[in-house]
């Protein structure tokens, strides 16, 4: 590509880099001409643009000087997954989750006009997002605290799956209007003809008329938001058109632009789901990676919880838009009365399984964990205050790999620990997430079950039943040496073991199974015999589990926020290898003269 690329040039370069790299397709396909127009119309340098999720933004880092490094997009040490500040003074704002674009846009614009600044400030904003709580507290601020802000809604009527409520209704009720599209597209067409450019604002006052007449005020206006649109996504100037009648206007304008997902990809325009984020492809046979052979832990949560439906009427699933995700695309088929899928809004998603809860059903609420932590107040004032049933089925808990900072779990363990009445555990293999996830009904509180991306390990079976409170020994109960392990790091532990062993230190494994409450009893049994305890967790370390039992020496992830890479790459960066916790424990042990 030489000078600014085109569009069709934009998305060849975008499918290249992620069929090497892997990446969120879908989204930043489907964004393109907004892309183009947004870096026509403002200036990027100057003006203040923000993502709301950084899922669309691949061709936004193509136009703001980072071609050179977009080939090592999602690679250790490359360029950023998502829209990253510390990267290009373009990135107005982190953007990892969704929902927080138009508050930190208003609040940009606030600080603007207390200096008298010049700049424009843009939120752009996914329909699917649009719904958040966070944005409509946003939205219902906009008027009161700023006369200027632009407002473009990318609808293309999905999330990852796709959108649900009243405001995609509302949403869809303004595109499908026969009557004033019609006219619409009538006037567009004549004014393309013309090239009319001069007549802009006329044109945009009369459609403004046309509007008032057959689709009355809009959800928008009411909130003091001049409403333009729908506009054509796909239509560069068309979009051109309408972002300059934005950037020209006094007032606060919400410009709703309709976008296709995956567009100009023909695999993701049939399956814009599937090829949300996937990993590398072939380009020359471009199908979406077939699903792992071996069930991941997403997927045995999904079988485990369906089975525990059919023996117990009242139990249910909550989530956040995230059914593929969280592995309960079978589940909300063969239970479609007992799903609830409550949009990008995790803090609902939580009261809403209280509520659940407080009327005798036994609600599991499926959740990555870095959108977990979205629903703190919720989970301490709405669930754990009242000692709820609530099954928090935390997935992605720990180090998430490419995704990076903003997608890394965790943080689940410090923020969960610290609450009254709530139960952690953490499962090492399929049988025993199936058996947690049983006791988690049986128990009556709120419980918190994590488990890490990918595929469970094959680790030693336990053959004993799960006791609640009892973590379980899983080698050498009398070394003087013991590593208190959670999960994923009991196959990281063992090997640790043996690597001391070959050192002649010799050292046990226990699978510690709760984070809260941890076995005290077989901590004090091994700390009065004299061992020294150290622990590993797929969590950071401030205010884990490591913290909670004491640990002589604790392995995990350090205390700032981790970038991206592979899981490995990662482990290798802060030595939290099987071979950095047997160096790390050889080194403290002599240290302790022991």
């Amino acid at each position: 590509m030489s000078g600014k690329p085109t569009p069709d040039e934009l998305r060849r370069e975008i499918v290249d880099v992620v069929s090497k790299n892997g990446g969120h397709l879908a989204s930043s396909l489907g964004a393109v001409e907004l892309t183009c127009a947004l870096t026509d119309v403002f200036n990027p340098e100057h003006d203040r643009i923000l993502w709301d999720v950084g899922h669309q933004s691949y061709a936004w880092k193509l136009l703001t000087k980072r071609r050179k490094p977009f080939s090592t997009l999602r690679e250790f040490g490359g360029e950023s997954p998502f829209v990253n500040p510390d990267e290009s003074e373009a990135d107005a704002f982190v953007a990892g989750h969704a929902g927080n674009a138009l508050a930190a846009a208003l609040g940009m614009a606030a600080a603007r006009d207390a200096r008298g600044g010049d700049e424009h400030v843009v939120a752009v904003v996914g329909d699917a997002s649009l719904a958040n709580g966070e944005t409509l507290e946003a939205l219902n601020n906009c008027a009161a605290i700023t006369k200027k802000l632009i407002l473009v809604v990318n609808d293309n009527a999905m999330a990852i799956s796709p959108s649900r409520g009243a405001m995609a209704r509302f949403l869809g009720r303004l595109i499908s209007n026969v009557r004033y599209n019609r006219v619409k597209a009538a006037a567009e067409a004549a004014g393309h003809r013309l090239k009319l450019t001069f007549l802009r604002k006329a044109y945009h006052g009369l459609e403004q008329m046309i509007k008032s007449i057959w689709l009355g005020n809009t959800f928008f206006e009411q909130f003091g938001l001049r409403y333009v649109g729908p506009v054509d996504g796909h239509d560069l100037d068309a979009l051109r058109n309408a972002l300059t009648v934005a950037k020209e206007d006094k007032r606060g304008v919400v410009v709703h632009v309709i976008t296709e997902k995956g567009k100009g990809f023909a695999p993701a325009e049939s399956d814009p789901s599937r090829w949300h984020g996937v990993g590398p492809f072939d380009l020359s046979n471009p199908k979406a990676p077939p699903a792992p052979k071996k069930a991941g832990w997403s997927d045995v949560f999904g079988v485990a919880l369906a089975e525990e439906a059919r023996r117990d009427g009242r139990v249910c699933a909550v989530v956040a838009a995230m059914k593929d995700g969280t592995g309960l695309v079978d589940f909300a088929r063969e239970f479609p009365n007992r799903f609830y899928d409550v949009g990008i809004s995790e803090s609902c998603a939580v009261t809403f399984a209280a509520g659940l809860a407080k009327a005798g059903e036994r609600p599991v609420v499926a959740i990555y964990s870095t959108f977990l932590q979205r629903a703190f107040d919720q989970i301490m004032h709405d669930v754990c205050i009242l000692n709820l049933p609530v099954v928090f089925a935390i997935d992605r808990a720990g180090c998430v790999g490419a995704d990076g900072r903003t997608h890394h779990g965790m943080f689940d363990i410090p923020m969960l620990r610290c609450l009254p009445n709530i139960s952690i555990l953490q499962p090492r293999d399929a049988s025993s997430l199936r058996a947690m996830l049983a006791a988690a009904f049986e128990h009556g509180g709120p419980v918190a079950i994590r488990w890490p991306r990918g595929v469970p390990a094959s680790v030693p079976a336990s053959s004993e039943p799960l006791a609640w409170g009892r973590a379980r020994q899983v080698s050498a109960p009398d070394a003087h040496v013991q590593l208190w392990a959670l999960g994923d790091q009991v196959p990281k532990a063992l090997e640790a073991a043996e690597l001391l062993s070959a050192r002649g230190v010799e050292a046990g494994v226990v699978d510690a199974v709760f984070v809260k409450p941890f076995d005290a009893e077989l901590l004090a049994r091994q700390r009065t015999a004299g061992a020294f305890v150290a622990s590993l967790e797929n969590g950071a370390i401030a205010g884990g589990f490591g913290e909670a039992i004491g640990a002589d020496v604790r392995f995990g992830w350090p205390d700032r926020f981790v970038g991206h890479g592979t899981v490995a790459e990662l482990e290798r960066e802060f030595s939290f290898t099987a071979k950095d916790v047997a160096d790390g424990i050889a080194s403290a042990l002599r240290k302790a003269g022991r």
